[in-house]
């Protein structure tokens, strides 16, 4: 693989992967790894959604998208987890517009999940503790923009409300130094990325920015979350966006 120049404030990048050759706009930048974000440990949401038997969706958005579904596929009970487009509408979901950040689009993650082995408050706790620093507006580590916003896009009313309640319950706790600017989106849809942006932690581990900015991410996972973590990632299927 080859690595192009990259700097902050410059939105070119060349990604080569195999035989394919992507040039992107807007893509993730690499920074020294002093500006990559820390975990935190935070508590479990007191009100959270009944156990359910029926398979369910979160939609997630939570900066570049390579690491969050990272974070996604090592946890139990997440059946899969999906890199693409949360925000604006189906005619502007492709990485090269999204990345212009006037699409409305935030790259977000959609996660199917089994309620009964992990609940959605839980995955809204790994979620603010691992995947991201939700304190950060429209801006995550090294990239900025709103396509890298934090933002939760409920698929149902219980999720708006478990959600709310969640953001409330850890500012009034304090739990970070400022306040948290995570946006509650509902009924705004879901669009795939390109295949080339699926499973890309696990597909280019040795990629500077996954090393710097998201296999961190695995091992605050790992330690915080053990009882959580997958050793082996639940991939998208090959060939699928």
């Amino acid at each position: 693989m080859h690595i192009s120049d990259k700097k902050a404030g410059s939105s070119l990048r060349l990604i080569i992967l195999g035989a394919a050759v992507f040039s992107s706009v807007g893509a993730c930048l690499v920074l020294p790894a002093s500006a990559t974000e820390e975990a935190t440990v935070i508590p479990a949401p007191v009100e959270d959604e009944p156990v359910s038997a029926a398979s369910e969706t979160a939609v997630l958005a939570a900066g570049c998208f390579w690491g969050v579904q990272g974070v996604f596929q090592h946890v139990k009970g997440v059946v899969s987890a999906t890199s693409g487009y949360a925000g604006g509408p189906q005619s502007s979901a492709q990485y090269e517009t999204v990345s212009t950040g006037s699409t409305g689009h935030a790259e977000s993650v959609e996660v199917v999940f089994d309620p009964g082995k992990v609940s959605y408050g839980h995955l809204l706790q790994i979620y603010f503790s691992v995947a991201h620093d939700p304190t950060q507006l429209n801006r995550q580590g090294p990239d900025t923009g709103t396509q890298y916003r934090s933002a939760i896009f409920p698929q149902t009313d219980a999720q708006t409300k478990v959600a709310k309640a969640y953001i409330d319950q850890l500012n009034h706790a304090r739990v970070y130094d400022a306040a948290i600017v995570t946006k509650i989106e509902p009924g705004k849809s879901f669009y795939p990325a390109e295949a080339y942006h699926q499973n890309f932690l696990t597909n280019n581990p040795t990629y500077p920015y996954i090393v710097i900015n998201d296999l961190p991410k695995i091992e605050n996972l790992k330690r915080i979350f053990p009882e959580d973590f997958r050793r082996d990632p639940v991939l998208v299927a090959a060939g699928g966006n």
